[in-house]
């Protein structure tokens, strides 16, 4: 008896150690798997950098064209991005909550292009303070803390629709406008572009109302019927970006004035392919939205490595109507 309790202890033992070992092996195990993927983590964020790009929107062809850009320029500088944008470009608190979100994660750089030049100042001191670089593209903000700023020069592009606009109604009559919003950098400027280039060019043409319906076509094509209908004898409308200026050719096509009033839109996209095609609008300013993105994330890549960048990039913009859409040039940089 006094051999098998000897027996019995020992192998109680044995047992208790060898549980004590498959315990130890088991915390060695979980915490090895840990560590290989903060390894893995860590390789991914020094090998990459991460820079969030956020649009003003995300419904038209212009934001996908540039985030087609931002994705080229990413893969040849082996940079990580992400591209998102509201629905809709009335939505600036949705875009502020996007940008938040984006310093919250600790990116490399940002790419932006606010809805509202002031509303989104706070968070960009933030993000100076915290050293991460503010690449501003398609709408500045009124700041010094972006690096650099990606964008077409919108008031010359806007003047130059003014001249066509004047070409084409004889330099008299009445015009009016739908722009898409007088709080970005893009509204104000395509606006004042147009409009200061008619009241200094252009003493005979009378610019009758200025609307701005969010960049939706639908709104867009309520204010232009409402103008169309306030003022019969209108000759001239301009719409200052895609939605402006499809819901400017929805409410000309209503109403039954093709050919009655000119159109002159601002971007591409199919619609507006079409509708100068088909003759409804007159032409186009196109800008270079793959441009735009792609020169965005490379000034954010540079910024992030603390090379030198341009203050300035002006990514350009082009007239386009039924005589030049089909040239090899324009093609380019048209979006559909």
């Amino acid at each position: 008896m006094k051999k098998l309790a000897i027996f019995m202890m020992l192998m109680l033992l044995a047992l208790t150690a060898l549980a004590g070992c498959n315990s130890s092996s088991s915390g060695t195990q979980e915490g090895t798997s840990e560590a290989e993927g903060t390894n893995e983590s860590a390789e991914g964020g020094s090998d990459k950098l991460y820079i969030p790009v956020i649009s003003k929107g995300f419904q038209h062809q212009f934001w996908q064209a540039v985030k087609t850009g931002a994705e080229q320029a990413a893969e040849e500088f082996g940079a990580e991005i992400t591209f998102e944008g509201p629905e809709t470009e009335a939505q600036v608190d949705k875009q502020i909550e996007m940008l938040k979100a984006a310093l919250d994660n600790q990116p490399s750089a940002i790419g932006f292009a606010a809805l509202d030049s002031q509303a989104s100042i706070p968070l960009l001191q933030q993000a100076q303070e915290k050293n991460i670089p503010i690449v501003a593209f398609d709408s500045g903000v009124d700041s010094d803390i972006p690096v650099s700023t990606a964008s077409t020069d919108n008031k010359a592009a806007s003047a130059l629709a003014a001249d066509k606009m004047a070409e084409l109604i004889g330099e008299e009559g009445k015009v009016a406008l739908i722009v898409h919003d007088q709080t970005s950098i893009t509204g104000i400027d395509r606006r004042d572009g147009f409009v200061n280039q008619m009241e200094e060019k252009y003493p005979n043409i009378e610019i009758v109302d200025i609307q701005y319906g969010g960049g939706d076509h639908l709104k867009s094509t309520d204010l232009a019927k409402a103008i169309l209908l306030a003022h019969p004898d209108i000759k001239g409308f301009y719409g200052a970006n895609e939605g402006s200026a499809i819901g400017v050719v929805n409410a000309v096509k209503e109403l039954g004035k093709d050919g009655e009033v000119v159109v002159i839109g601002f971007d591409s996209g199919k619609q507006q392919i079409e509708a100068i095609k088909d003759g409804t609008m007159a032409g186009a300013i196109t800008q270079n939205p793959i441009g735009i993105g792609y020169e965005t994330v490379k000034a954010a890549i540079q910024a992030a490595k603390g090379e030198e960048v341009e203050e300035s990039i002006d990514t350009g913009f082009f007239w386009y109507d039924k005589e030049n859409i089909d040239d090899e040039e324009i093609q380019a940089v048209l979006y559909e």
